[in-house]
């Protein structure tokens, strides 16, 4: 049996809350945690997001916004969930840090610097490249055996 050391607990830790965070944006957004104006609800619909998302990319043609939101809001699901299942892991967790960062450099051109350093846009980008970096994938299907063994008999060369 493998012995756990602290990278393990710290790469599901990051897997952990980047993967909450994109699913809790994601179920805000589509209206899961509650009408727009309650507690604990940022956007609690489309409509207001979209405003949002309007203003994030105003250096963008408008008729790129809803296109680039739909994207945006499947991809942050798509990375919550597989980070969440700790499945095809170091893709996932850079993919997420390549949207995050993106995210960071359209807040810093609309609202300014303040804004993604203050709502920690860089810091989740920085999180999501380092645990792309995480050798290994604790409590994760990518470091499932039998998840292993399918991949080998599919002729895939692996999950990073």
């Amino acid at each position: 049996m493998k012995k756990l050391n602290l990278t393990d607990f710290v790469s599901l830790a990051l897997r952990l809350a980047i993967s909450a965070g994109y699913i809790w944006e994601v179920a805000d957004r589509l209206g899961f945690l509650g009408k727009h104006g309650s507690a604990h609800v940022g956007w609690g619909d489309w409509d207001h997001f979209m405003k949002y998302a309007g203003e994030v990319m105003s250096m963008l043609p408008h008729h790129f916004v809803p296109v680039l939101a739909v994207i945006a809001t499947i991809l942050e699901g798509l990375f919550g969930l597989l980070l969440l299942a700790g499945l095809f892991t170091r893709a996932a967790a850079m993919g997420s840090g390549l949207l995050s960062l993106c995210f960071a450099l359209c807040m810093a051109l609309s609202f300014g610097i303040e804004s993604p350093i203050g709502y920690s846009v860089f810091t989740l980008s920085a999180a999501s490249f380092l645990l792309a970096l995480q050798p290994n994938c604790f409590w994760s299907l990518d470091g499932s055996s039998l998840f292993r063994h399918v991949l080998k008999q599919s002729g895939t060369t692996g999950v990073d």
